[in-house]
This record gives C-alpha cells, sequence and structure tokens, in this order.
C-alpha cells in the first residue's frame, strides 16, 4: 500500500514536470476566454475544472454523474 502511494506522488511529479503545468495553464487560458461570452461559461467551467485534473491526473478517480 504505501509502495502505490509513492508510486502516485512520483508520478504526479514526474507528470507536472514533464508537461502538466503548461497543459494545465492552457486549460486555464482557455477556460478564462470562454468565460468571457455568456454563452461559454459553462464549457469555462469545465475547463477549470480539467485545470487540476491535469495538474495531478495520478490518483484521481471518476463517477458518471446521475
Amino acid at each position: 500500500v504505501v509502495f502505490i502511494v509513492i508510486m502516485k506522488y512520483l508520478g504526479n511529479i514526474l507528470w507536472f514536470l514533464l508537461g502538466g503545468f503548461l497543459i494545465s495553464l492552457v486549460y486555464f487560458v482557455v477556460g478564462f476566454l470562454y468565460c468571457v461570452t455568456i454563452i461559454g461559461i459553462p464549457f469555462g467551467l469545465q475547463h477549470f475544472k480539467m485545470v487540476g485534473l491535469s495538474i495531478m491526473p495520478f490518483g484521481k478517480t471518476f463517477f458518471a454523474a446521475k
């Protein structure tokens, strides 16, 4: 169990350093640009959710919305 936790954090650090920061920056900028228009606000909010996922993707769990 400890090994899995260590690998999760190591994977997140490597992901962040090798491109996760750039991907999250792009999601943030595009989300901001979508929020400028009234029609684009829901899409911009979804992009802001993707910022957190793109920074640290390992260890996240997805659930279907009901």
